[in-house]
């Protein structure tokens, strides 16, 4: 892909929002919110700025048409921004899924739903980046999709993430443990947030609670996945490589065998992690129903380095080879 519209995006999100940053004293996240804000309205929505300020804003908005970009272009350059304004304020929670494994699972998405027109899921969507990557890469299918998000700034993002892109995404503002009021998805995607759960009164809900202490929110988030896509539904999940050996593991073998069918595990190139403990794989599941039946045998892949195209190229005809022989 050419790198200049994305560089050239990304110059104008950045000095729009460096500029509003001083003006309204404010993070750059924030900024980076307002500015892209009045990029998709058009017009400069904030009462508060010096009229030199507005002026500066209207001449970089003025050089820009965003409809002479692609989706990914957007994204990219977006994502860009987001990432130096995490650089600054860094929260664990925070981080953003690579590029490369977001493209993955956009490919593995187009291959094992086969509807062209079907509704897709994020309970964790952040700032909405992996859910409009995997968007992105769906040839000729019309997605819609559901995005929940507890986190006000990441939730804001994520919603200008998507009107930049014109994504027809509906975003909740909320605890995604809670009841979800929502449509049921026919898949679902998501970047599971590791660690524990602290509200014990509403994890007592899920068949995956801890039996004693906090329960593992990755697990509850998985069940609530399940919850929430129709039967034969696929849900793909980035789960930490030590999910099956953690103390909880038993109890989410024998969730996973009354609800679900493993369609595989693609271990990530280690290459990609600070250390092996935080080492993680991408999971597929379908959910039960009347007429799914399991695969012959599970997908099992350790991924190369993802930036070694040839060696990706081999993989992915095994994926084909894989799917075409487990589907027949």
């Amino acid at each position: 892909m050419k790198i200049a519209p994305v560089e050239d995006l990304f110059t104008i999100f950045n000095e729009t929002a460096t500029i509003m940053q001083e003006e309204l004293q404010c993070t750059y996240l924030e900024a980076l919110a307002e500015t892209g804000e009045n990029l998709f309205h058009e017009s400069i929505l904030q009462d508060e700025l010096s009229e030199l300020t507005v002026k500066r804003l209207k001449k970089s908005y003025e050089s820009v048409n965003l409809s002479d970009y692609t989706k990914e272009e957007i994204r990219k350059s977006f994502q860009l921004s987001i990432l130096k304004g995490m650089k600054e304020n860094v929260q664990p929670n925070h981080q953003m899924t690579p590029d490369a494994v977001g493209m993955l699972i956009g490919y593995l998405v187009d291959k094992f739903v086969r509807e062209t027109s079907f509704r897709l899921l994020d309970p964790a969507v952040g700032t909405g980046n992996l859910l409009t990557t995997v968007m992105n890469h769906q040839k000729d299918k019309t997605v819609e999709a559901t995005g929940i998000e507890i986190d006000d700034l990441l939730i804001k993002l994520a919603y200008i993430n998507a009107n930049l892109q014109e994504h027809p995404i509906q975003f909740f503002n909320q605890d995604s443990l809670e009841p979800l009021f929502i449509e049921a998805a026919d898949a679902a995607v998501s970047d599971l947030p590791i660690g524990y759960y602290p509200n014990d009164v509403r994890s007592a809900e899920y068949k995956l609670k801890a039996d004693e202490g906090h329960s593992y929110s990755h697990h509850l988030f998985i069940e609530q996945s399940i919850n929430h896509v129709k039967p034969g539904g696929y849900l793909f999940f980035i789960i930490p490589n030590g999910m099956f050996e953690s103390e909880q593991a038993p109890k989410l073998h024998e969730y996973l065998k009354e609800n679900a069918y493993i369609q595989g595990l693609l271990q990530l190139p280690l290459t990609m992690f600070k250390n092996e403990k935080a080492a993680k794989s991408i999971f597929i599941l379908q959910k039960k129903g009347e007429g799914v039946t399991p695969p012959k045998q599970a997908l099992l892949v350790n991924l190369p380095s993802l930036s070694k195209t040839t060696e990706v190229e081999k993989i992915l005809k095994k994926i084909d080879a894989w799917y075409k022989e487990s589907k027949q």
